[in-house]
């Protein structure tokens, strides 16, 4: 870090010199001109490239067992072109692995292919996915599989259950794409400005993605104990607790996202302060499913057990909110 004075013409205009090795790295010279944009946090933004259109970063992989992870990995670090070489020709499996895991990547296609190489080119930009808004879509996908999956354990529908897990891809697609512009923005922070995040907000917004895809996860899992009870029913009382029960933990995972975008302190420990209630109806859900038979017992156990986690998450995501003006000191 460098500290300079700020200095002041006769005619009232405020300057700061530019570091010397600064300019001349960037090739400035007098009469170049650069651009300064402003944070949220009133800190400036000079770029020197800003009408130089970056080139693509590119990264060569060979393939391996783990070829699926190496190309994923090299999605969520920002690689641009991911070129796949073989020493000899690339077989079928190969080939469907490469297909498959770019069906898992927004915006990853195969742009070209021969027997010993395929290449794969991310088509978006960046600074046109806000991480908020992404956040915001991911977590309205996961808000309709926790309402739909509950519904299904309800009423024994074995079809809306697998509507759910059918989701889930998708929720996972827009968590990378998350963690990817979001490790774009740290090491390019005047997209940040574009985009209205700084580098340090990147952190609490890729844990609350991540717990959001949790969240997706745990519905999954009460699907999938869905499937399994082929239609079994519970009753009527079983089903009115449960139902309560399912409405608390809704109400805690709306108002923890609320909160943590928000930056509502009083809303995020409202939802913390739910515990005691979640806790005595769960306990209530235990001793009422009592009374059900063995498999649907061991198998809404479960759900219930999978429906507290939610609430869990609810309570991480939530303690991770501030308040706005905090987040806008330096």
């Amino acid at each position: 870090m460098e500290l300079r004075k700020v200095q002041r013409t006769p005619g009232g205009t405020f300057f700061v010199c530019l570091p010397k090795s600064w300019a001349e790295q960037h090739g400035l010279i007098r009469g170049s001109v650069v651009a300064i944009s402003e944070s949220p946090d009133g800190r400036l933004c000079i770029d020197a490239a800003y009408k130089t259109k970056p080139s693509p970063q590119t990264v060569v992989i060979q393939p391996t067992r783990h070829l699926d992870r190496e190309i994923v990995g090299k999605y969520l670090l920002g690689y641009d072109i991911i070129r796949i070489e073989a020493k000899d020709r690339i077989g079928f499996d190969v080939r469907e692995t490469v297909k498959h895991t770019a069906r898992q990547l927004i915006g990853l296609e195969i742009i070209e292919e021969d027997y010993a190489s395929i290449v794969l080119q991310c088509l978006l930009e960046p600074s046109g996915f806000p991480p908020e808004k992404i956040l915001r879509r991911e977590y309205a996908i996961v808000a309709g599989m926790h309402r739909d999956v509950v519904n299904a354990l309800i009423d024994g529908d074995i079809s809306l259950a697998k509507s759910v897990l059918a989701r889930d891809d998708e929720v996972n697609r827009l968590y990378f794409l998350l963690v990817r512009v979001l490790r774009t923005v740290v090491q390019n922070p005047s997209l940040g400005v574009r985009l209205g995040v700084r580098p340090i907000e990147c952190l609490d917004f890729r844990l609350a993605s991540n717990l959001v895809e949790t969240m997706g996860d745990e519905c999954v899992h009460i699907a999938t104990k869905t499937i399994e009870l082929k239609g079994k029913k519970f009753s009527q009382q079983v089903a009115k607790i449960f139902l309560d029960f399912d409405s608390l933990v809704s109400k805690a995972r709306e108002n923890a996202l609320k909160s943590f975008l928000m930056g509502d302190i009083a809303l995020a420990e409202a939802v913390k302060d739910m515990r005691g209630k979640i806790d005595k109806t769960f306990e209530g859900v235990e001793h009422a499913i009592k009374a059900e038979t063995v498999n649907l017992v061991a198998c809404s156990l479960a759900a219930a057990s999978a429906l507290r986690q939610i609430y869990e998450h609810s309570v991480d995501i939530a303690d991770l909110a501030m308040p706005k003006t905090f987040k806008q000191k330096r």
